[in-house]
């Protein structure tokens, strides 16, 4: 009987384009030490150590060096790494894993960018996704929401089946969602066999399948071909195969998850580890200088070198309108 290794795929791209000035391109959000001093790329890898035999790093040529440093700062030196010659979305990243891994590994796919509380609840949410992927299910995991968010996309569930996946929501149908209880955030974390997934992602994406395995051939020093690249559908996993497949189960989690996605997360995970607010609900990130606020609530300003950002606590997500702005604008901002 061949036994299966438990692979932890740490998924390390994206820029955090709605905590810019904070997340930048030479150091997006998933390396930032502010999270008792450690990043959430280093928790993720902390919190998955013990329950995989294996790390590998699926990250891009910008970031290879932040993943190899932080790795290095939490003593973990032993893993692999797959560095993208240009970012291809997570279908193709994971397909690549999948090629990387034996065909019964259990690969546990997990972003870098989620803050995760709760060891205990997510390890058993783990095994449990663990067992049902030896029986040949693709495996997402739903948190049980706690608030109608609408940064989050949802998966509509009827016990362990997914019925549907949801778009982000406005706040009328985010209530509605959390009303109906049948209805959990989409975590984008995932566990399955390796072999599993590249049958599924072969029969619903053989472009995306072709493409991801031409370019994995021509891997050298572990950095993928650049011309290949180019040539692999940029497609997310949940278009790609979870919304199609169907051998799909959810695990209905219970552990404390945040993706850290906007300032709104952060302003209250910093509050909850007790970062002062004035009276009025504001928050100063990034400077020690005295600030006082006149005639706003509930408002958070964030300064680095060269940025300084304003905001309500609840537009936070307009944020990202800023950022794609400075992509034409100001790039040497971003």
């Amino acid at each position: 009987m061949i036994m299966s290794r438990i692979v932890n795929v740490i998924l390390s791209g994206g820029v955090g384009s709605r905590l810019w000035p904070l997340s930048r391109k030479n150091k997006p959000k998933q390396y930032l030490n502010i999270f008792g001093n450690k990043s959430l790329f280093q928790l993720t890898a902390l919190r998955n150590k013990n329950l995989s035999n294996d790390i590998l790093i699926l990250g891009n040529i910008d970031n290879c060096l932040l993943s190899q440093t932080a790795l290095s700062e939490i003593d973990i030196d032993q893993y692999q790494q797959i560095i993208e010659a240009t970012p291809r979305n997570t279908a193709a990243a994971i397909a690549l894993a999948a090629f990387a891994a034996d065909d019964e590994d259990i690969l546990l796919i997990t972003p870098s960018d989620h803050l995760i509380e709760n060891q205990v609840e997510y390890e058993k949410s783990i095994n449990e996704a663990i067992q049902l992927a030896k029986e040949g299910y693709l495996i997402t995991f739903g948190l049980v929401p706690t608030r109608p968010e609408t940064g989050f996309g949802y998966i509509q569930v009827k016990g362990n089946d997914v019925v549907s996946f949801r778009e982000k929501p406005n706040l009328e149908t985010a209530q509605e969602f959390l009303d109906s209880g049948n209805f959990l955030w989409n975590s984008g974390m995932f566990c399955f066999k390796a072999k599993v997934f590249l049958e599924e992602l072969k029969k619903y994406q053989p472009m995306v399948f072709d493409t991801s395995k031409k370019a994995f051939e021509k891997l050298h020093d572990n950095q993928l071909p650049l011309e290949e690249s180019k040539e692999i559908p940029s497609i997310s996993v949940d278009y790609a195969v979870m919304e199609k497949t169907t051998r799909l189960k959810v695990v209905k989690s219970d552990f404390n998850w945040s993706d850290m996605g906007s300032f709104e997360s952060l302003y209250d995970y910093l509050k909850a580890n007790g970062k002062p607010i004035d009276k009025h609900g504001n928050m100063v990130i990034g400077t020690d200088i005295h600030t006082e606020f006149l005639g706003i609530k509930k408002s958070i300003l964030i300064i680095t070198s060269d940025a300084i950002l304003i905001l309500k606590k609840d537009k936070s997500q307009k944020v990202k309108d800023v950022y794609e702005q400075l992509f034409v604008d100001k790039i040497e901002l971003l």
